[in-house]
């Protein structure tokens, strides 16, 4: 059974982990823990018993809210898990008196960009070359909400 909390620094090593599988440049543990102190951050993860199925990091300023980092574990995908931990970040978003969520995605991502269409989420506009490696442009997609 998934369990989404808030990360602790027992899930540092776990998330820091994951990046690595899943993105090309990934973030580092140090960074990971950083956010842990980071008043501005909000990170949640999702965990099924002692396993690390994924997690979402967000920062926000003036009520406004990025989202930095999403991942779901391969062997967790497709089971609801990322639709699961940004449904539970909106909702504690709304909680702080935050009222939108934006991201960027790569424009190639066709299953992100459907899953977040899904959540309500919308386009507002496009970053040419934002992604290194490979080289590619990212749509920003954005979800606002009445508190």
């Amino acid at each position: 059974m998934i369990e989404i909390k808030k990360m602790e620094s027992i899930h540092v090593a776990q998330v820091a982990a994951l990046e690595k599988l899943c993105f090309s440049e990934p973030w580092s543990e140090n960074s990971v823990a950083g956010e842990l102190n980071n008043p501005l951050s909000l990170w949640l993860v999702a965990v099924d018993g002692e396993t690390l199925a994924g997690y979402v990091g967000s920062q926000s300023v003036m009520g406004e809210t990025d989202m930095m980092n999403i991942a779901v574990d391969p062997d967790h995908r497709r089971q609801g898990v990322a639709a699961a931990l940004i449904d539970a970040l909106v909702k504690q978003l709304k909680a702080n008196g935050n009222h939108c969520l934006t991201l960027e995605v790569r424009a190639s991502n066709a299953a992100a960009i459907r899953l977040y269409e899904k959540l309500g989420f919308a386009p507002i506009g496009r970053r040419p070359n934002y992604y290194r490696s490979p080289r590619e442009d990212a749509l920003i997609l954005r979800k606002e909400w009445q508190l």
